[in-house]
């Protein structure tokens, strides 16, 4: 009997083995009929993503947002589409129109770094990438990316821009900070091929992103040019480290970055994403990426400010990238692609090479499969922001919320009917907040457990009047909770509070009261106020990391995150005190 269960196995895995193969014959197959099938205006197009309507709501089959998608498809023949988000079922009834349009199935796209909701309003949201870098736990970065594949499959979203691979050793970035894993290569190396195994394995694409590294620069290169002034050795031993991690795992795309590094690019002011040193000769040549090579944003800063986009359109394609995304016009994109490869100043065949890699991606997803191209829409209630999807959520928020200082010995504050509680909240900016006004649950909850609280919120547009005033309720409490919360955003090129917001911090710390800080986003505000008696990090600004955070301080759950990052001089990488839980 044993010996036929061992021929049975052998037997089983000879057939899995001739299936997989048949299967990639077939898919390649389709890949090169389609390719000798396109005329190079079909070729040029797979070449570009461009960005989809605005985020929100749903829109009619002639609508202008819908005519304009229209053209892009079939007069440019775009590979694919991004979405911006709004609501996951108006998103997937636009993808469907939009797939109807295309000759060649579409690669829709989406930026998924806080989970599906983090665009997908209603879909499960996820916490960014260092609560999963202060959990340790590399197996909850594979579950997300197999719930973010679930759920962007089930709304027609097939390749995602996650995970970032960038290693934030940077306290000033403006722009990377919590979206990256951590500050050690290679635990970061860990989580990226984790989630990319996670999301793969499960029916979409991953991207391993920035390419060659973002984390060690204090500019947002939405704004302008990052320099990154580092020699390959350093290079080696830092960024790269989880990109070829990425690359052994299979990841399918890598995005490039638009940063400036002198000591591997010659000409001068040329980003990454420009560059065939550092895309051709270090990611194509020496790290062996066979897969495709895509820009980031091609309207951000960081090109727009030296280039013409004609210019930097035909050296993104001369440098090595596969597709352009979000082209200021894909128009002039297009046109000035194909006048060069008219001209002979870029050869087709160079085209060639991309599209079908293009078309590779297609292949892998079965997408000339059209259940596999479509989406139904009547299953995305049971398929997206499901209670066990949330519960996965929480936890990971949960065991990421990291104690670094206690040192009046307030933890655990427990609940207590006569405790006179006031609860400070601090804005680095009272406007754009995307997902909506923060703080909402700790108001909510913080009564639950102190009847005598109350919560009051400053910004960077409150009065010297509204600062005096938290002042005097702050010196009639028994007990200070003050929340920091300092977004990581496009454009916003800081992660600073006002001048008068650590003017009030500093005054509440002299107060000598017990006072608990708890950091939302950013986890570096210590190191501007060190004098901060207790501090406690949660790495995200979402409802989750609120709950998480009012739980741990009551002694609910004890704190389980450790410190994914250094904070200079006075914490190192993996500090994190456990304050028992009650």
């Amino acid at each position: 009997m044993k010996h036929a269960l061992v021929i049975l196995s052998f037997v089983l895995i000879i057939s899995t083995t001739a299936e997989a193969r048949d299967s990639n014959r077939s898919r390649e197959r389709w890949v090169e009929k389609t390719l000798r099938s396109m005329t190079l205006d079909e070729k040029i197009g797979q070449m570009f993503v461009p960005a989809g309507a605005p985020p929100g709501n749903f829109r009619a089959i002639d609508s202008d947002d819908m005519n304009t998608i229209r053209r892009n498809i079939t007069e440019f023949h775009v590979g694919g589409y991004h979405t911006f988000g709004g609501d996951p079922a108006a998103n997937a009834l636009m993808i469907n129109a939009m797939q109807h349009e295309a000759k060649v199935p579409l690669l829709i796209t989406a930026d998924v770094e806080g989970g599906p909701a983090y665009v997908l309003f209603g879909a499960t949201r996820l916490p960014l990438a260092m609560s999963f870098g202060a959990t340790g736990d590399p197996q909850l970065a594979y579950e997300a990316g197999k719930l973010t594949a679930e759920e962007c499959r089930a709304i027609g979203v097939n390749w995602i821009f996650y995970p970032v691979a960038d290693v934030n050793n940077n306290p000033a970035n403006p722009i990377i900070n919590i979206r990256s894993y951590g500050e050690n290569p290679e635990s970061v190396a860990k989580m990226v091929t984790a989630y990319i195994r996670g999301a793969q394995e499960n029916g979409v694409i991953a991207t391993a992103k920035h390419f060659p590294g973002h984390g060690d620069v204090a500019t947002d290169s939405h704004i302008a040019l990052p320099v990154l002034d580092v020699s390959r050795d350093r290079l080696e031993k830092l960024e790269l480290v989880p990109f070829r991690a990425a690359i052994a795992a299979g990841v399918g795309s890598i995005m490039t970055t638009h940063i400036y590094m002198p000591q591997l690019e010659p000409e001068k002011n040329v980003p990454a994403t420009l560059s065939k040193t550092i895309l051709t000769g270090i990611l194509r040549d020496e790290l062996h990426f066979n897969g495709v090579i895509v820009t980031d944003a091609m309207n951000m800063g960081g090109i727009t400010k030296y280039f013409t986009l004609a210019d930097a359109t035909l050296r993104a394609v001369k440098a090595g990238v596969d597709v352009l995304i979000f082209s200021p016009s894909v128009e002039t994109s297009f046109n000035a692609i194909k006048s060069a490869v008219e001209s002979g100043d870029i050869p087709e065949s160079r085209i060639d090479e991309s599209v079908r890699r293009i078309l590779r991606l297609k292949a892998q997803l079965d997408l000339q499969n059209p259940k596999n191209r479509f989406t139904n829409v009547s299953d995305l209630m049971e398929k997206v922001g499901t209670r066990p999807h949330r519960d996965l959520a929480q936890r990971v928020a949960d065991d990421a919320v990291t104690l670094v200082r206690d040192d009046q010995h307030v933890l655990p504050l427990k609940p207590s009917p006569d405790l006179r509680v006031v609860q400070i909240n601090i804005l680095d900016n009272r406007l754009g907040w995307r997902e909506g006004p923060v703080g909402r649950v700790l108001t909510a909850e913080l009564p639950k457990r102190f009847p005598k609280s109350v919560t009051v919120q400053v910004d960077d547009q409150s009065t010297s009047n509204e600062f005096d005033i938290v002042r005097k309720l702050a010196q009639m409490s028994d007990v200070l909770l003050v929340n920091g919360y300092i977004r990581v955003a496009a454009y916003k090129g800081s992660i600073d509070l006002t001048t008068p917001e650590l003017a009030l911090l500093r005054d509440l710390v002299a107060m000598k009261k017990p006072l608990v800080y708890t950091a939302y986003g950013s986890p570096y505000p210590l190191l501007h106020l060190p004098e901060l008696p207790s501090y406690i990090v949660t790495y995200d600004i979402t409802p989750a990391a609120e709950l998480a955070a009012i739980r741990a301080i009551t002694g609910e759950i004890p704190f389980k995150g450790k410190l994914p990052i250094n904070l200079p001089g006075m914490y190192p990488i993996g500090e994190g005190l456990t304050a028992p839980a009650k």
